[in-house]
């Protein structure tokens, strides 16, 4: 049997004990083994190793050993509870083992739990499970979590109460980072809110999550955005002490007016525009770039990513040119541009 779209999160989240077998696959190591501990965890609970009431099995071994799989299926744990046999990295020379101890299962036995990579639509796993009555099977695509998905992550990290725009910028935080590093935020933002009664609020959102560039290069750019010509100088040479290259701090510059520009041409208003930017802009810096877009206004903005495309030319070329000089003051004179929006 397969589960489809929102099926997959729900089923993994509270997996059915009567089932004999689970298969998870997918392209993406990361996305599989956080499905796989979240099932497992709901099948036996945090103990179970300690409790040995989960027992793993490499997909590897069981071509040497097949009978090891069965055997563990049917052995007696010591501790009472729900028991599961862990099959990692699976591979299609598994699946005749796997066949075996599902003909054999009982209930009462243990679940298996099998893990895999990206399997082809012929592959032996995938034809054992996808049409097997009782076999549950969970294809893991590299879509981002849902908001049910991530609901529930944030209820397992003690936040029951999650206001309408706080959840609005974590769902655009899901699709910015790899799912590990979303669930490491998501447990940091439950320890840091713990026993505090206040609602989840986006600035914290932003202060906790990761950074995706360089603070002193955000710092350096909103300046430039922001006309504040008497602080340039002295940020400017706090990026020249940690070693930044001149055509990186172009391109962040250029990466920049492009997202504003794209939050000043957009007919829904800059707040649509940056809506539609990848990775998202969420919290107090969407806020933040939303006021540089009206500021500037769509022609301006068009001007500066004229200037900022040939100084990055130049940059790339053959020019005996001080980089870093040339850089500083394009910065310099797009600091102190008249804007379009004033």
């Amino acid at each position: 049997m397969i589960l489809k779209g929102a099926e997959i999160g729900r089923y993994l989240a509270r997996p059915d004990p009567t089932r004999p077998a689970l298969l998870i696959h997918g392209q993406d190591a990361m996305r599989v083994a956080l499905k796989r501990a979240e099932a497992v965890k709901a099948l036996v609970g945090a103990g179970a190793e300690e409790e040995m009431r989960l027992t793993r099995i490499q997909g590897a071994d069981l071509r040497k050993d097949p009978a090891a799989l069965l055997d563990a299926v049917k052995a007696v744990g010591f501790f009472p509870g729900q028991r599961v046999v862990l099959v990692d990295d699976a591979q299609d020379a598994a699946a005749p083992a796997i066949a075996s101890a599902i003909a054999e299962w009982k209930p009462g036995d243990a679940v298996i739990v099998v893990a895999a990579g990206g399997l082809g639509k012929s592959s032996a796993l995938r034809k054992l499970f996808e049409p097997h009555p009782a076999a549950m099977t969970a294809p893991i695509y590299d879509d981002p979590p849902g908001e049910d998905e991530v609901g529930r992550w944030l209820r397992d990290a003690g936040l029951r109460e999650v206001p309408r725009d706080a959840m609005r910028d974590l769902l655009a935080l899901s699709r910015a980072l790899d799912p590990g590093d979303f669930r490491q935020t998501v447990e940091k933002i439950g320890l840091y809110k713990h026993g505090d009664p206040d609602p989840l609020t986006p600035a914290e959102i932003a202060v906790l999550a990761p950074a995706t560039i360089e603070a002193e290069v955000d710092d350096l750019i909103d300046c430039v955005a922001e006309g504040r010509a008497r602080e340039f100088g002295t940020l400017m040479r706090r990026i020249e002490g940690q070693g930044i290259a001149p055509v990186t701090l172009c391109i962040a510059a250029l990466r920049h007016f492009r997202a504003l520009h794209t939050a000043a041409s957009e007919p829904g208003g800059p707040g649509a525009g940056l809506a539609r930017l990848r990775p998202p802009v969420f919290g107090p810096r969407r806020d933040r770039m939303i006021r540089q877009a009206q500021d500037w206004g769509m022609r301006a903005l068009e001007d500066a990513i004229h200037q900022l495309i040939e100084t990055d030319l130049v940059l790339r070329s053959s020019s005996r040119a001080p980089a870093m000089a040339l850089m500083e003051r394009m910065l310099l004179r797009l600091c102190m541009m008249p804007r379009g929006g004033r």
